[in-house]
Formats: structure tokens, sequence, C-alpha cells
């Protein structure tokens, strides 16, 4: 079995980890119809008119990130290709939220804390509460490694058919490159991955020259409205920095 350890501060967050926020997308349309097959990421079709997406001409440059900004980040690449999480011997059930919990409980931050789940906010809303309360959301254009990044309508969360579901995945931000692309890491179909957002140019998927600027992050069903956004820059809704006060506690290793 693959499984990645975390370390002992982990220890009584096992079963609450999981809050779905249903990841559902992978990188190419051929990829997207094997997807169909995963229960877990199954979606209800969806219609309506999601509104028109501005991009964000100055977005993303690359802030500076401290010491223990840069150790959430190792910690987030240590779990790249991850398909399970183990923490004491014990596997951690886990989505986006949860995966996105964990990387910061290892440094001894709980994404969950001061936010309760009553059923209609999942597990993104609940870092996106805490976050609002413990730190800043912004949309660039400085944007610094270890910050939080937030996507609205990767799936029907309500169940009504609707584009109208904010704040259903989430992803923690590696780097920056040049172009302004943001390679965040995140757990989406089966495994925690790499993958890319350009909010500049939010609806190109690769340039001319093949470079990737967007991933998908909604799996396309076939009742889909005219304007349904499937990439990851049609689908951002907001960054996240984290306050931190107090030094990092030990990472999570392999």
């Amino acid at each position: 079995m693959v499984g990645h350890r975390f370390a002992p501060l982990l220890a009584g967050f096992e079963e609450a980890l999981y809050l779905p926020c249903m990841p559902i997308l992978s990188r190419t349309w051929w990829s997207l119809a094997l997807t169909s097959a995963l229960t877990a990421c199954a979606v209800p079709s969806s219609q309506g008119v999601r509104q028109a997406v501005t991009p964000l001409p100055d977005c993303c440059r690359a802030g500076h990130s401290d010491s223990r900004q840069q150790a959430i980040v190792r910690t987030a690449m240590n779990l790249v290709g991850a398909t399970t999480i183990e923490s004491q011997g014990r596997r951690i059930s886990y989505d986006c939220a949860g995966v996105t919990r964990a990387i910061y409980l290892a440094h001894g931050i709980d994404l969950y804390s001061e936010s309760s789940a009553d059923g209609r906010t999942n597990g993104v809303g609940l870092i996106y509460n805490h976050i609002r309360k413990n730190g800043r959301l912004h949309r660039g254009p400085i944007v610094q490694a270890g910050d939080v990044v937030f996507f609205d309508d990767t799936w029907d969360f309500n169940g009504d058919g609707l584009v109208n579901d904010p704040l259903t995945h989430v992803g923690i931000v590696e780097q920056v490159e040049r172009d302004g692309t943001i390679v965040f890491i995140s757990r989406v179909a089966g495994a925690i991955e790499r993958y890319r957002m350009n909010v500049a140019h939010p609806h190109i998927h690769r340039t001319a020259d093949g470079r990737l600027l967007n991933d998908y992050m909604r799996r396309k069903h076939w009742r889909d409205g005219e304007h349904t956004a499937y990439l990851t820059g049609e689908l951002f809704a907001a960054f996240g920095t984290r306050v931190i006060d107090s030094p990092s506690a030990s990472p999570a290793t392999r």
C-alpha cells in the first residue's frame, strides 16, 4: 500500500478530517471520460449560466514566503502522488479539503477551527471561514507559496442542477511561474497532484506553443449550459493567506 504518515500531532483528528468537496476532474478530455466510472467523482448535471469570468491581467506575481510557509509547501510537495494518507497507522479518509487541512495540521494549524459543520457548509467553506478570521482573502496580484486557493462551481454541491455552488474546491499554492501561472497542489481525481491556473488568461487551456495555463477542474456533462466553465482560471474564487504566528512543527514525511 502506498501511504504517507503524518506527525503524531495529528492523533485524534483522523475521524474529523473528511467533509466532502467532491474533487471531480482530471487533466484531459480522455481522462475526463474515464472518471465517469468513479462513484466518488459522480456529478449531477448542471444548467444555468455562470457570470462571465473577468481576467485578472496583473495577476499573478510571487510574493515572499517565510520559512514557515516554505515548510508547509514542502509538506504538500512530499504528498504529491499519494493515494492514501496515514496517521499512526490509521488511514485518513480524505478529499481536497481534508488533505489541505492535514497539511496545515502537520504545522500546528487547524484550518477547520473556529468554524462549525452545520450540514450546509462543506470542508472548503470551513477553511474559507477560518482564513477570513485568521488571515487575508484576496485575488492577487501578489501570491505567496503556501497560500490556499479556492474555487467555485467545480461540482453541483447543492444538487439543484444549476451552476451556483460557491467554494467547492481548494488547494495549496506551490509556486508562481514567471508568466503568472499558479502551480498548486490538491487532491482532485484519485491522488494528490500538481495543477495549473492562469487567471490572466482564464479561458486558455494550452497556448499555441503547448504551454499549459489552466487545467480542467470541472467534468463536462452533456446537459451543461453554453457558458459552463471548466478550467481552473474560470472557476477561481480567491486566494487565502493564513497568518502564521508560531514556528512550524515537524512536517509530514513519506
